[in-house]
């Protein structure tokens, strides 16, 4: 007999609960999905990326003001690094090209610095950086310059879609292999949910979803997995052993057995995220949403989703005990 757990807490018995409220969520973020969509960076639509450096600190909302009068209104203004250092992205409007764009922007910069360098424009170099005894002292610097094309983007946006399309056709494939295909349906079934649940989250709200944040998608994808195939072994080990309990108190034994060990790997992996959340600055800010909110929905689906979809499926001791007999042939092990 499987060693009991000293928690004994029901949480198949609140299933019905639980989907009603995922599926809720899950009409939601669809519905917030089809009607306002994704608020998607220059990654996917196109656009320029800059950025600076000043020699001062340099509050963000002078500079969102100093591009708006520019005519840059759309631009998204970040720090990165510190307070000194700021991206800039401006989304694809007209035909301009981004050597263009990002002369226009380090222009407006310099009327308000009135000093400013940049290599697409050496010729105002002179200009741009005042005598300080032997030094040339520029305000404001140009560090990097990125241009990413309509084609491109849509490019990525399809790719991306794809890698997570294939991530989750590789997972039923090697979960069903590994176990049996309602463990393969169930998993999928909580990975989708994690998935759309999250999306649904950055369309509600509007948050720019980028290369990073597709990235953090699929880091969810093997959390909420890994997560989830940790109670389908406990699962599999205690329907072989426990010989008298139904399919529901099995599997109920199953999560409380492995409730610590799903408690200690979200709470450590939370305190990790909330420090790049809080600390790693805007430039991650979305990429350490993403992974908290991955992190929470999957380790809640792999409890009420993962586990109760197999259950529904109409998992049972037979599926899972297929003994070998001497030549070859196979023979259910009685319940």
């Amino acid at each position: 007999m499987a060693t009991r757990t000293k928690f004994n807490i029901d949480f198949l018995g609140k299933r019905k609960l639980a989907m009603s409220f995922s599926l809720l969520l899950v009409i939601i973020s669809l519905s917030s999905l089809a009607i306002r969509g994704l608020s998607f960076g220059i990654d996917f639509t196109g656009g320029t990326l800059v950025e600076v450096s000043y020699q001062d600190t340099v509050a963000i909302e002078d500079v969102r003001s100093t591009l708006s009068t520019e005519g840059f209104t759309d631009a998204i203004v970040q720090y990165f690094g510190t307070a000194k250092e700021v991206m800039i992205r401006v989304p694809l409007e007209g035909e301009e090209k981004g050597a263009q764009v990002s002369e226009k922007i380090m222009l407006a910069l310099h009327n308000e610095q009135n000093e400013f360098v940049t290599d697409i424009n050496p010729v105002s170099k002179e200009q741009a950086c005042s005598s300080n005894g032997q030094q040339q002292v520029c305000q404001v610097q140009m560090r990097r310059v990125e241009f990413v094309g309509p084609q491109v983007g849509d490019e990525l946006a399809n790719q991306g879609g794809l890698a997570m399309l294939y991530a989750l056709f590789g997972i039923l494939a090697y979960v069903a292999f590994r176990f049996e295909w309602r463990f393969a349906v169930g998993s999928v079934i909580a990975l989708v949910h994690d998935v759309v649940i999250t999306l649904g989250v950055f369309s509600v709200f509007q948050m720019e979803f980028t290369l990073t944040v597709l990235a953090a998608l699929l880091a969810v994808i093997g959390y909420s997995l890994n997560d989830t195939i940790v109670v389908f072994d406990r699962i599999r080990e205690n329907f072989r052993k426990m010989r008298k309990e139904t399919p529901l108190a099995i599997m109920n034994i199953s999560i409380n057995q492995t409730l610590p060990r799903t408690i200690l790997t979200s709470l450590t992996t939370l305190l990790v995220l909330t420090s790049l959340f809080f600390f790693g600055g805007d430039i991650i800010h979305n990429f350490s949403v993403a992974l908290i909110l991955g992190v929470v929905i999957g380790t809640y689906s792999s409890i009420f989703i993962a586990s109760p979809s197999v259950l529904m499926l109409g998992i049972s001791r037979e599926n899972l005990l297929q003994v070998k007999q001497e030549g070859g042939e196979q023979k259910t092990t009685a319940p």
